[in-house]
């Protein structure tokens, strides 16, 4: 399960832009797992939520949303987007993709609280 390592890696970050910018709390966290990234968003948000407890993240909201992946289909020369790496071309039909983009998980959004 390699959303446990996910989730410490966002807490750190998190937890390192608090003392940078003096922040105390976390209310939202807004994170972006692309459809392409290989990231399971239910044990990603079970892991988070196991690592809050006493941390700036502790009581936050966590919102993850799924964004398709762009990409560009060869057989077609059109920009789509794909929801997974075995998605035929919804122009043509080809399966040539190569995709641009998607395997991200990012950090959108932070609403804090500095009390």
């Amino acid at each position: 399960m390699h959303e446990l390592s996910l989730a410490g890696g966002v807490l750190q970050l998190v937890e390192d832009t608090a003392r940078r910018e003096g922040f105390v709390r976390v209310q939202r966290l807004r994170l972006e797992a692309g459809a392409l990234s290989n990231v399971e968003v239910r044990a990603l948000r079970f892991a988070l939520d196991s690592l809050m407890p006493g941390t700036c993240l502790d009581g936050a909201e966590i919102v993850i949303d799924e964004p398709p992946a762009p990409a560009w289909c060869l057989r077609c020369s059109h920009a789509i987007t794909i929801t997974d790496r075995i998605a035929a071309c919804p122009d043509c039909g080809g399966h040539q993709i190569q995709p641009t983009g998607g395997t991200e998980l990012r950090v959108v959004e932070l609403l804090v609280h500095d009390d």
